[in-house]
């Protein structure tokens, strides 16, 4: 029974490494009443007690086709994405931004409890999207504010050629 859990665990896990880098999905693991863990990319049954959930997909950029100052700018002030899967055409557009400008960035679960209190004492509330970059939260989505906080912190403004997404103006 064992072979056969790991088995579906590496073909979830083969799938997810199968899908475009921009994709974004969640996936869930959890046991069930019969002892036999479980994955899904759809929440688990209102009654099972343990239960984790794990964002795949999106964020990653291949540091070695960064310009050198975002490889910098990316040491020096990581970027994080407070959002949730439910968070609708605004984190959608932030991942994309992000994405677009070829920033590496990790994202954040805020339904997560210890992620909503970290957000909570960062900005004083559970709302979504935030970005931060090193130590300064945006909160919202809005472009200006986005690129703002992006140029201060060093990031490039621009996709070089060869860099995936790079279109030329």
């Amino acid at each position: 029974m064992r072979a056969t859990n790991f088995t579906a665990a590496m073909c979830v896990a083969l799938l997810f490494a199968a899908l475009d880098s921009q994709a974004q999905q969640t996936v869930y693991k959890w046991v069930d009443k019969d002892g036999k863990v479980q994955f899904s990319d759809t929440p688990p049954p209102g009654d099972v007690k343990d239960s984790a959930a794990k964002r795949m997909g999106g964020g990653y950029v291949d540091e070695g086709l960064l310009p050198y100052e975002t490889q910098v700018a990316a040491r020096r002030n990581p970027v994080v994405l407070y959002a949730t899967s439910d968070c609708g055409e605004l984190c959608t557009q932030g991942r994309a931004y992000l994405t677009k400008r070829g920033v590496p960035f990790s994202e954040k679960d805020a339904k997560q409890p210890e992620v909503a209190t970290e957000l909570k004492a960062m900005i004083g509330a559970s709302q979504v999207p935030v970005l931060k970059v090193g130590a300064t939260p945006v909160k919202g989505y809005a472009e200006e504010l986005w690129q703002d906080a992006l140029d201060k912190a060093g990031y490039a403004k621009a996709r070089l050629p060869g860099q995936p997404g790079y279109q030329p103006q």
